[in-house]
């Protein structure tokens, strides 16, 4: 083989590794520091670390934040879901309609909302909430749980959440990440951006 074709092959390789390394979607940088409004809603927050918000929003009421790329860590801000809407957005409402928020839901109702959200609309069979309490939110009472799946590749998946009801909205946050290495890795700069988050009067 000639120098050439060893160039490039090499170069076949880094390009291939950058191209599974990058996210699929695009990034909007968020700031250390730097307040922020999350999702349109009345939730601001100053990140403790730099973090990426991706560019296509999973909903209405909803963005996602990640550190190393949305399959690696996913947190979702869930900002002010009113009463009678989905926390993501359908995709196909006949086959696979998704649960609604409503109004008259209380905060131990929170964490069947998420699971039946994400068997509807991650395809997944075998998410079991592990844990559940109370907890602050945003400066409010709220609930605390935490809950373990199978995605689709059969990836073990771990995941936290917080949630508050105001006003008969939703305000929530998710931590997605694979149950091993990226979970640990990640949790803490998961739990400092959720108390960093507050809601305006």
């Amino acid at each position: 083989m000639t120098t050439r074709h060893v160039l490039f092959s090499a170069l076949g390789i880094v390009g291939a590794l950058t191209a599974i390394c990058t996210p699929v979607h695009a990034n909007d940088y968020r700031e250390k520091g730097k307040s922020t409004e999350i999702a349109g809603s009345a939730i601001s927050v100053i990140p403790p670390r730099d973090w990426n918000r991706l560019e296509i929003k999973p909903g209405k009421f909803a963005e996602t934040w990640t550190l190393d790329g949305e399959q690696l860590n996913d947190v979702t801000f869930y900002g002010g879901v009113e009463s009678g809407k989905t926390l993501v957005r359908e995709r196909d409402k006949k086959r696979d309609p998704l649960p609604k928020f409503l109004d008259g839901m209380l905060l131990v109702e929170i964490p069947e909302l998420l699971q039946g959200t994400y068997r509807a609309y991650k395809k997944i069979s075998g998410f079991e909430v592990t844990n559940s309490a109370p907890g602050k939110f945003l400066g409010r009472d709220g609930v605390h749980f935490s809950y373990q799946y199978l995605d689709e590749d059969d990836l073990p998946r771990k995941g936290e959440a917080r949630a508050v009801l105001v006003d008969k909205k939703l305000y929530m946050v998710t931590f997605d990440a694979p149950r091993l290495h990226y979970f640990d890795q990640t949790v803490d700069d998961y739990r400092a951006l959720a108390e960093a988050a507050k809601l305006s009067n």
